[in-house]
């Protein structure tokens, strides 16, 4: 309420609402100019699996680039994938929904079974899913689902837009297909271009196409939660070419196990705005403003949670990897590593407490590094060797001093000799042999020189 007119304070302005505050910061970390890189399912369920990765989590809510700035920095990810992969799985993809999906309905009736019958030709609704910007495509595609799921009749969504919000911020997911059925049951379709042969494919390939469809379903989920009559199935159809042929074949995966993971790390994700809140003002992500440098302190300034494991599913990785090695973090030796190292966080304090030089006796880690300090050595001193004691005396060819083996020792002569020995036999089999193949391809010359003189006269 303001006072009078001429008098009083003027109240001041509602502040802005703190999602549009949020979008705003997020922009600035990006870059004004910059149009949001987009996250996928492989990114969500690679986000998903390092919840406790601050960098990566406001880096996908901002939508940087992550390959772009990867290669600013000097560590380019080795990730995509070749035109052909691309061109063949696009054709797999097209002759799978050809004849408005009957094929695909085929394998679906046939691996997910149910009460209705296979749907006939022209039975199946293909509805238009095309809006203007991703905002417009999720609108459309959950009202293409309410309303099929109303109609009670089939219907195949060709590559539809769900949105899933994700550390505070929207993700738009695009399946490969969603099947709706007449008892309002809705089936998550995958599409992949590796083989199924004898009915089985390659298990990491499948476990990575479960995770994804895993995020699919949860999309999926928040859509069914606002219609009526709806439910998401936890069985995704995976289809494949059979064999090595280029026909299709269908799988169902279960993929309830990954869907409870997914939504339980997500859920830990760190939210974007409580990480933003902590950075610098001004920092910013801009590829086209910053130097080198400047983006590898801004990206810095970000803690991250390395692992191994990242290499295959980040693609800051490897700047991450060569950070973590230079601090020399245990983390770079792997989360198993780091979790038996207790409050032990380096490669130096691990040594130092190995060699007796630091660290608690009476703690159960020091104790075990010890211990397998004392191991080690005497494993080499066994082996004749030690780590950092000198040798044995090597002789100016490089033989230690009392190795029968060696090229000096007694064995070694015989060995040598043996060779010798051998050589010149061999050298004389084969001066033999071709002697004789000499003189036969002599004696055949001259019989057919012979019978060709017959012939003449």
């Amino acid at each position: 309420m303001t006072d009078s007119l001429g008098g009083g304070p003027v109240a001041a302005p509602p502040a802005p609402p703190p999602q549009t505050t949020l979008r705003r910061r997020l922009a600035e970390l990006r870059g004004p100019a910059v149009a949001p890189h987009p996250l996928d399912a492989r990114a969500l369920a690679a986000l998903a699996a390092n919840p406790g990765c601050r960098r990566r989590a406001l880096l996908d809510g901002a939508g940087v680039d992550k390959a772009a700035l990867a290669t600013a920095l000097g560590s380019p990810a080795p990730f995509g994938q070749s035109q052909f992969a691309f061109m063949r799985g696009n054709a797999f993809e097209a002759k799978v929904k050809a004849d408005g999906g009957t094929e695909l309905l085929r394998l679906l009736t046939d691996r997910l079974g149910g009460q209705e019958p296979p749907p006939v030709p022209g039975e199946v609704s293909v509805p238009d899913l095309s809006a203007a910007g991703p905002e417009g495509r999720t609108a459309r595609t959950a009202l293409a689902l309410r309303e099929a799921t109303a109609a009670g009749t089939w219907a195949l969504l060709d590559h539809p837009l769900l949105a899933l919000e994700v550390a505070g911020s929207p993700a738009y997911l695009e399946p490969d297909a969603v099947v709706v059925r007449p008892d309002g049951r809705w089936t998550v379709v995958e599409i992949k271009s590796f083989p199924m042969i004898d009915g089985s494919a390659d298990a990491s390939k499948v476990g990575a196409a479960a995770r994804q469809a895993a995020v699919y379903v949860l999309a999926l989920e928040r859509v069914a939660a606002r219609t009526e009559g709806a439910e998401v199935g936890h069985q995704v159809l995976l289809v494949c070419p059979k064999d090595f042929s280029n026909l299709p074949t269908a799988s169902v995966v279960d993929v309830r196990k990954q869907l409870s993971v997914t939504r339980r790390q997500l859920t830990r994700l760190t939210r974007i705005e409580d990480i933003a809140d902590t950075l610098p003002e001004g920092m910013t992500f801009d590829l086209g403003r910053c130097s080198g440098a400047e983006l590898t302190s801004a990206v810095d300034a970000v803690t991250a949670a390395y692992a191994p494991e990242c290499l295959s599913a980040c693609e800051l990785a490897f700047h991450c990897r060569s950070r973590a090695r230079e601090r020399g973090a245990v983390e770079a030796l792997g989360r198993s590593v780091r979790g038996e190292l207790g409050a032990l966080t380096t490669v130096t304090a691990v040594l130092s407490a190995a060699h007796g030089d630091s660290g608690d006796p009476d703690d159960p880690t020091v104790a075990a590094l010890r211990r397998a300090a004392a191991l080690r050595a005497e494993a080499l001193a066994g082996a004749g060797t030690t780590g950092g004691r000198p040798g044995p005396e090597r002789d100016p060819a490089g033989n230690s001093a009392g190795n029968p083996m060696g090229p000096g020792g007694p064995a070694g002569s015989v060995a040598a000799r043996s060779d010798t020995d051998r050589t010149d036999t061999d050298r004389t089999d084969t001066d033999r042999t071709d002697t004789d193949r000499t003189d036969t391809d002599r004696g055949d010359a001259d019989r057919g020189d012979a019978d060709r003189t017959e012939a003449e006269g």
